[in-house]
């Protein structure tokens, strides 16, 4: 991932930089007078209402641009390097690391583990501090970048030593602390490992990690993702529905804690705990505002809540139609579920709904978004599957066509002989497949995806 030397890649219509007369392929050398490291410099030193930008033109001609404007107004650019940047890749062996549990073979993006603070406030992705220096935290200081989202997994540093296989791990602990004195808003994550940082280790890192609290909005724990590809890793067994049971008991317990001292509930238990547990969802109160949907935290009481709007606003009628659903083993009941309400209102409305079990990565891995083509492919082969295939959004990477296998959508189509839905990930979305209406976008084996 090389750096770009801060190329512009465009320039938006009506913008700044285009009455300026910036075009694709300039370089910006400085602005201000300083040097721009990278986009938190570019953004910082852009926030002045009085801005000097020193743009090289691609035959090395120099241009001085005085700029008078509103101090939250853009200059309208992209980079060819949207960090401006190289990207920081991982320092640690994690015993839980998801990447080293992937089969050789696959695009060469997939093997790439980013440890980057930058993309922890861009783009919402987790850090372990271990590749931040001094300076790194001087800056998000400066700028006030927040939130950070921070990969703690355990607040006993011995044992994080271990589990991130970095003898600096349990150090960097200790950057959090200069955050939480800055007044820097965090989040974080704790993966939870049976017999390793759970039980009495899990009690400890939440007391600890309390001491953050209100500025660490919340925590969330999942469940490690365990794949067959483990050959020569830390053995790691999976949880049961005994362990998700007392590990929702411990979560919810400190739940009430925290709510009463601080105002929010915390520490917060990932989707897949309650679907392992056999428990009912929360109530949405105690996700204090949806903090950690990417996270998989939330989404399913969500999505419940948004289903059941669009339900009670459905006429109902009792047109035909026959529908599919494949999702992950572990959410397909939940989906029938709601498709059984649906159907309670709209009575010619049949759903089918096929649990996938994933051979590509193992049966220890349930959740739908590491689905892929050629495991959906061979379980729905020769399958009734009516009149569309629904499939949900988070089985394709964001702006593309491809599961994970590179198999595409529209080759899918064309093996099982069935249109098939991308579905939104809100419940309304949702509903509207199920009842074949056009306000869940039918992508065509021709169109580009339109889902983010």
């Amino acid at each position: 991932m090389k750096n770009h030397l801060h190329t512009v890649k465009t320039v938006a219509p009506g913008s700044i930089g285009e009455e300026l007369g910036i075009e694709p392929g300039d370089r910006m050398l400085s602005i201000n007078g300083m040097p721009v490291e990278d986009v938190f410099d570019y953004r910082y030193l852009c926030s002045e209402e009085l801005v000097t930008v020193l743009i090289q033109k691609p035959d090395g001609e120099e241009w001085e641009l005085e700029i008078e404007k509103d101090s939250q107004e853009d200059l309208g650019l992209t980079f060819e390097n949207g960090l401006m940047d190289s990207y920081r890749s991982c320092r640690n062996k994690c015993i839980f690391c998801f990447i080293d549990q992937m089969p050789p073979g696959m695009r060469d993006t997939l093997y790439f583990k980013d440890d980057d603070a930058r993309l922890s406030f861009l783009q919402g992705n987790y850090v372990t501090l271990t590749n931040m220096s001094d300076h790194d935290i001087e800056r998000i200081i400066q700028y006030h970048m927040e939130p950070i989202n921070i990969s703690f997994h355990t607040m006993n540093p011995a044992l994080r030593c271990r589990m991130l296989n970095n003898r600096f791990a349990g150090e960097a602990l200790k950057k959090a602390d200069r955050l939480y004195e800055a007044g820097i808003h965090m989040n974080g994550q704790i993966v939870l490992c049976k017999g390793i940082n759970d039980g009495e280790e899990l009690e400890y890192s939440i007391r600890e990690l309390a001491r953050y609290m209100p500025l660490l909005e919340s925590v969330s724990v999942v469940p490690v993702g365990l794949t067959k590809y483990r050959e020569g890793l830390t053995p790691l067994a999976a949880f049961t529905k005994e362990d998700a049971c007392r590990v929702l008991d411990t979560i919810e317990r400190w739940q009430d804690v925290f709510r009463e001292k601080y105002g929010i509930h915390g520490i917060h238990a990932g989707d897949e705990w309650y679907l392992l547990a056999e428990r009912a969802l929360p109530e949405e109160e105690r996700y204090d505002g949806y903090l950690q949907l990417e996270n998989g935290v939330g989404m399913l009481t969500l999505l419940e809540k948004e289903f059941l709007e669009a339900l009670e606003a459905c006429p109902g009628d009792a047109l035909p139609r026959r529908v599919s659903v494949a999702t992950g083993l572990l959410a397909a009941p939940f989906i029938e579920r709601l498709a059984g309400l649906l159907g309670e209102k709209y009575l010619g409305l049949q759903v089918q709904v096929f649990p996938i079990r994933n051979d590509f990565f193992g049966e220890r891995i349930t959740v739908s978004g590491l689905l892929t083509g050629q495991d959906l492919k061979k379980q729905l082969l020769g399958k009734d599957l009516g009149q569309r295939l629904l499939l949900p959004c988070n089985i394709l990477k964001s702006g593309e066509t491809v599961f994970l296998d590179d198999m595409t959508v529209a080759e899918l189509e064309s093996a099982l002989q069935t249109e098939i839905n991308i579905v939104k990930s809100s419940g309304q979305a949702l509903a509207a497949a199920l009842l074949l209406q056009d306000a869940a976008e039918h992508l065509h084996t021709d169109e580009v995806n339109k889902y983010e």
